[in-house]
Parts: structure tokens; sequence; C-alpha cells
């Protein structure tokens, strides 16, 4: 397998899980994703960007890492640039690290990435170390997670056919229709399983222990 993780400008916190999440994956930074490289014990091969959010501070601590350059006026975010470097290089499995968080265009633009990507056959988890987000499509997705974990899914496109085990409220054969909250908050008892027959959506997942 080929992983990369792709250092993005969102929120980060460095927990346990996401450094185990992304060890031993190559990794590409976007522009002021850099600043996560440390605190994750990471060494970006590339970096990608037009670099108007990369401090002066950061360029100079990272200035032995080879450079893509891409002007500001440009028709693709540097995340995507970064992703689509990632593909060339032979990616087959993708970690987008700091996609949540800040501004919601950019959080958004991710998942749907995610999906696309997804769709493409490359398996993407979306974090920001507290919060992660996986692509859900038609076919089986396991989650290994921590016990009494909350989890949610968003019916982007609606469900059909959607069944949900390992959690306190399970489903089986479910329709749940674009803008229903009928499947948010609920809690892993362990490995969680999820099978769709049609429509995507994205599964949010907030690994520490749940409160309730």
């Amino acid at each position: 397998m080929h992983p990369f993780t792709i250092l993005l400008g969102g929120s980060v916190i460095p927990t346990r899980r996401l450094k185990a999440q992304v060890a031993g994956s190559r990794v590409i930074a976007a522009d002021g994703g850099m600043i996560h490289a440390g605190p994750l014990g990471l060494q970006a091969e590339l970096w990608v960007g037009d670099f108007d959010s990369a401090s002066a501070e950061l360029q100079q601590t990272y200035a032995h890492v080879p450079r893509e350059e891409h002007p500001v006026a440009k028709d693709f975010t540097d995340g995507e640039l970064a992703i689509e470097a990632a593909l060339a290089r032979g990616a087959d499995r993708l970690f987008l690290v700091g996609a949540m968080g800040g501004q919601t265009d950019q959080t958004l633009a991710h998942l749907l990435l995610g999906i696309r990507l997804a769709r493409q056959g490359i398996p993407t988890l979306l974090s920001s170390g507290l919060e992660e987000a996986h692509p859900l499509l038609p076919g089986t997705l396991q989650l290994d997670l921590p016990h009494g974990s909350r989890l949610s899914l968003l019916p982007l496109g609606g469900f059909v056919g959607l069944s949900l085990r390992g959690v306190r409220w399970p489903l089986e054969g479910a329709e749940v229709p674009l803008g229903s909250t009928r499947t948010l908050s609920n809690v892993a008892l362990g490995p969680v399983e999820m099978a769709l027959e049609a429509g995507y959506g994205v599964v949010f997942v907030y690994p520490e222990p749940a409160t309730l």
C-alpha cells in the first residue's frame, strides 16, 4: 500500500490515535498545513501551494523541503493540488489531516473531495484529531472505534438500505432521506459495521468516550 498524509490548514489536535493512523505514511503539506508536521512527528517530502498562509518563520524552518509553487490566482485550492501530487506519486489511501475547522466552505469542500476520492477507489480519512470523517458509499464500511465514541451519519445523498451494527441504536435496511437527523449522535459499543444499498454521505466520529 502507498498511504499518504496531506497536511491541510484546518485545526489539528495531535492525539495518540491520529499519530498512529498516519504513522508510516508519506507526507505532502499544503501551504500553511506544514505547521502540523512537527506536532505529529512527520517529515514532508513535498510542500505545495502559493504560500500565502505560510509564515516567514514556517518557511524558514522547512526551507529544506522541496516545493511545488503555484500562483495565488489559480483554479484549485492548495489542498486539492497536494492531493493530486500524492495521487501522481501512487497514493492508494489518503489521510487529510487538518481538513476540518476554520472556514466552513473549506471544510465542506474537503468532505466532498473525500467522497469523490472514495468513489475513485481511494479510501480517505479526514481528521482534526478530535473529529474524524469517513465517506460512506454503497457497500460496507467497518470502523474500529473506542467503546463509547460518538458517531453521526450525515445523509448527503440520502441513505437507502442502511444497516448499522455495533452501536447503541442499531438499524437494519433503513431509509434516511436528505436532511434527516435520524442517524445523528449514536454511540459505538466497539467495532462498528455499516452497510448501504444506495445513496452516500459522511460518517463523523468523535473518538473520545461519550459523556452520556
